[in-house]
């Protein structure tokens, strides 16, 4: 961890310390809050998920939020939850933040082996079947394209992009055919309890996340991760969209959430201090898109030209996919504020440069 990090993390307070829940386990965060751990096969090597304590329609047991990848090892781990943390009781409904392959993976799975509803926004439960459905659903010929003209564009890397159409369905084999729907404003009631319902925009396309006012507890998603910062990208699907704003204008709004709220991330570890990791999260920006300005300053950039810029590190091309989508989302931020101009070169390629 570089000096930077430590300085950050100096910050924020992890209430359980080190502490992290075995393979198949829980621990207890909240009073009928447990938090469960589950291994994922890249860079970022794992997500967390939640067991609320719940009661519907007169039975008692359990709501899930998120579910992980749809793969063999992760339903074990769940049957093993299954066994020994539900304390007799069954699964009552499956809670989705978002459509992203570590998260929605196995609600499909979930929601048939209990025979339980899948709650989740409407936007991510209808891209989520779309990319379930069939390779032609994301990646592939249209993401190497849209990839090529800001800039990845040597041969190797397309046809490794073209690769990749059954990336989505490989992880999220199937989706429920039927939803409950969450939207932003909405209150949940989970244990007894109230839980409010918090959109969230630039990471994903309506994310939402839960907060528990009786018990000052987030369940951020990924909307709000303690060491790094939530991914922002800009896809073939929406290739003009401005993410970044979205992001920065999403979090401004848990400002209004007590001081002392306890944050239960998608990666990472329980923390308090959420007004302060916000305004990190912008600094962090902030000095990012100041980078690709003094970048775009000394000559005409694109999106792949910002990757070394913001990322000093070595990336296999799963993390250069990613790295796409946040350099085109910075571009994007300061072309949308008039910062730079864009001009489509006579190779295809779009670049960016500072006005003057």
């Amino acid at each position: 961890m570089n000096q930077a990090v430590n300085e950050l993390e100096k910050q924020l307070h992890y209430p359980l310390g080190d502490a992290l829940p075995a393979p198949g386990a829980a621990l207890n965060v909240a009073p009928g809050v447990k938090w469960l751990r589950m291994a994922l096969p890249f860079a970022l090597n794992h997500i967390n998920l939640w067991l609320l304590r719940d009661e519907i329609d007169g039975r008692a047991g359990w709501s899930v939020v998120d579910c992980c990848i749809g793969i063999d090892s992760a339903k074990a781990q769940w049957e093993q939850i299954f066994t020994n943390e539900l304390e007799g009781l069954p699964i009552l409904r499956v809670i989705v933040t978002h459509m992203h392959p570590d998260h929605i993976g196995l609600a499909d799975w979930l929601c048939r082996r209990w025979n339980v509803s899948l709650w989740i926004s409407a936007t991510d439960f209808n891209l989520a079947r779309i990319g379930s459905e069939g390779p032609t659903g994301f990646g592939g010929e249209a993401a190497a394209l849209f990839f090529a003209s800001h800039g990845l564009n040597d041969p190797a890397s397309v046809e490794k992009v073209k690769g990749r159409a059954s990336y989505y369905q490989a992880l999220v084999p199937s989706v429920p055919r039927r939803f409950r729907r969450m939207m932003d404003g909405d209150t949940l009631r989970i244990g007894g309890r109230q839980w409010d319902c918090i959109g969230g925009y630039g990471h994903a396309p309506e994310h939402i996340s839960l907060y528990c006012g009786e018990l000052k507890v987030l369940i951020g998603g990924d909307m709000m991760l303690p060491r790094i910062s939530t991914n922002v990208s800009v896809y073939d699907q929406e290739p003009e969209s401005n993410p970044l704003k979205l992001f920065l204008d999403s979090i401004d709004r848990f400002r209004a959430l007590d001081a002392t709220t306890l944050t239960l991330p998608a990666h990472g570890k329980p923390f308090t201090g959420l007004h302060q990791r916000i305004e990190q999260l912008h600094d962090h920006h902030r000095e990012r898109l100041a980078e690709v300005m003094a970048a775009c300053r000394l000559k005409p950039g694109s999106g792949a030209d910002m990757v070394p810029v913001l990322f000093k590190r070595p990336l296999d091309l799963h993390q250069t996919t990613f790295a796409m989508g946040e350099s085109i989302a910075h571009l994007h931020a300061l072309w949308f504020e008039g910062r730079l101009t864009r001009t489509l070169g006579d190779d295809g390629v779009y670049r960016f440069a500072a006005k003057h």
